[in-house]
Order: C-alpha cells, then structure tokens, then sequence
C-alpha cells in the first residue's frame, strides 16, 4: 500500500527528470513497485529517464529485459494478479505493436474474465514522438492506438508537472494503464512540486490557458506548439483556451466539450493522422451531442498517406508547426 511521501518544494526540472521522479517517489513509497524493461537499469536508461533508481532501489527492484516486449509486459501480467504492482518501459512506441496479444488481449480483460477477482495494476511506459530524427520505425506517437479497448487505460501530458503526476497516478490504479511520453519534450523545462497530493485525477484533463474565443485541445509536443501560438494570438487579441485531455482513456468529456460549447470553435492539434484517432473521435462527439458552433472544427494532424523520414527537413516539414497553428485559429476566428 503506497505511504505518504515528503513534499518537495517547487523545482524547475526536465520533462525527463520529472519521470524520474514519479518512479522514484513510487518505489520509495510503495514496496510493492518494480520498475523493468530495455536497458531500464544500464546508465540511467537509454533517455536517462530513470537515473540512480537501480543504485536506489536495488537490482531486485529495478532491472534489465531482454528485447520480447510481449513476453516482458506478460510476466507483468502475472506479477500484478500475485500483489506487486509493475512498471514496464517500451523503449518505443512503434514497438508496441508487438506486444499485442498482452496489450489487447490480456491486460484489459483480465479483470473482467476473473468476475472482478483481481485487479491488473500494470503501468507501461513508452516513448513516442518525431522531432529526434529517429526515422520512420522509431517516431509514432502510438497515442490512439489503444484507446478502442475497454479496461486499459490511455494517458499522455505534455508538462513535466503533468506527467509526474499521471505517471504517478498510473502506478496506483488497480487497472492497467500505458503512458505515451514524447522525446521531444525530454528536455523541456518547467515547474515541479513533488509530493502525493500532486497525483493526477484519473479522467481529468489540464486546462494549460484559459480563453474565450477558440478551443484547442492538443497533446505532448504539439500542445507546446499550441502554447506559442496562443501567445502570438494573444498579441492580436485572439483568446484561446488550450488544453492538454492528459487521459485519452477515459477521456475528459465534461472539461473540453463544456469549453467548446462555450467557445463555439474547435481546433485539434495531435502527432499523428487524424482518421481513427482521439481527435477524430473528439470532432464526432462534438457533432453526436449537438454542440452549437460558430464556425465548423478543424484538425491539424499528420498527413494521410506519409511516413515520418530521418531527413531533418522532410520531418520538420510533416509535423503542425507553430505557424500552422496560428494559421488555423485565425481561419476558424476569422481574424
């Protein structure tokens, strides 16, 4: 059972320290933590996004698997239906995929085919993103690859703050959740105060900037793209309301539909194509709840149809950029 922790004062930290952090609070907080995966425990991690937790919390409790991310994430399984509650890092998000069957097939349903006998507290961590020159088999975000299945959970945040806060909240849930962090952001800078009452609602979404005259609803790198641009709007008198869902399962309904009605105008920013994504799925809601608009939703996504190339120009030239998003807003305001 996880034990109050000491509050940390205010820091300004690493998107990457800030995970560091929440696994470090986790296990120092709850014996019942393990934290394994890829070279979790060689060097602080290939991202250095566990640094000193082996030397921590000892090579029993933090430690290296071989490359079979199903199996890995299958011997989770089984430890969380025995009373430890592990933490599994995919060093990629691409690579998720191949762990499908422990994923889809397992993970989520394990609870529900044991009448609610166990509970499947297993948090996987994975790594997404373009911006790193990674090429095309190294970049997907893989954010709604996993929102369609009933019993995992799905999480992303864009802040340092915010994803020590989900990771945390993540490790405590008895329900299997997988937590998309982006390395593009490994290295953003922002304010962290450590401590157990800084653990994320389950389902609530961050609201980064209030506003009045646009919704946009945006998640990891591109929610920082969303955040610049807001400020350039800001210049010409353009209020917008940004938001980061933070859980895409489940997701914050209540929080951004009540902004768009509020606002009247949408605009979804996300790392990936749009077609079977959350932000597809956000744009349907809209309509299905009969939401008033002034003017019709827009998406920046990845375009349909392209790979995410090594060649710095050729992926700088595929993600929304900044500028993109200024475009859109003033389209969808008409300033």
């Amino acid at each position: 059972m996880s034990m109050p922790d000491t509050v940390v004062a205010e820091q300004v930290v690493a998107y990457r320290e800030a995970i560091c952090a929440a696994l470090d609070d986790e296990l120092t907080s709850d014996p019942d933590v393990l934290f394994f995966g890829e070279d979790v425990a060689s060097a602080g991690g290939v991202f250095k996004t566990n640094d000193g937790l082996v030397e921590r919390h000892g090579a029993e409790r933090v430690f290296n698997t071989p490359i079979c991310e199903n199996a890995f994430i299958g011997v989770a399984l089984g430890m969380s239906v025995n009373g430890s509650r592990p933490v599994v890092e995919i060093m990629f998000s691409d690579f998720l995929p191949t762990a499908a069957d422990a994923l889809i097939c397992e993970l989520p349903k394990f609870r529900y085919m044991s009448g609610g006998q166990t509970a499947v507290p297993v948090t996987i961590r994975s790594m997404g993103g373009a911006s790193g020159r990674f090429g095309t088999q190294h970049s997907a975000t893989g954010e709604s690859w996993f929102i369609q299945f009933p019993g995992l959970r799905v999480a992303t945040a864009s802040t340092p703050a915010g994803i020590y806060a989900v990771l945390r909240a993540a490790i405590r849930d008895d329900n299997p959740t997988l937590v998309i962090e982006h390395k593009g952001l490994f290295n953003r800078r922002g304010p962290l105060v450590r401590g157990s009452e800084q653990v994320a609602e389950i389902g609530k979404a961050d609201v980064l900037r209030a506003g009045e005259d646009v919704t946009i609803v945006a998640t990891l790198l591109m929610a920082h793209r969303a955040a610049e641009a807001a400020e350039r709007l800001a210049a010409d008198g353009v209020s917008v309301e940004l938001i980061d869902p933070r859980w895409l399962r489940p997701f914050d309904w209540d929080t951004v539909l009540g902004s768009v009605a509020r606002t009247g105008r949408l605009l979804v920013v996300e790392e990936q194509v749009h077609h079977g994504g959350w932000g597809s799925s956000l744009i349907s809601r809209v309509a299905t709840e009969g939401i008033a608009l002034r003017e019709k939703p827009r998406a920046l996504s990845l375009p349909e149809g392209q790979l995410i190339a090594y060649s710095p120009e050729l992926e700088d030239a595929l993600l929304p950029g900044v500028d993109d998003v200024v475009a859109a807003v003033r389209e969808v305001v008409g300033a």
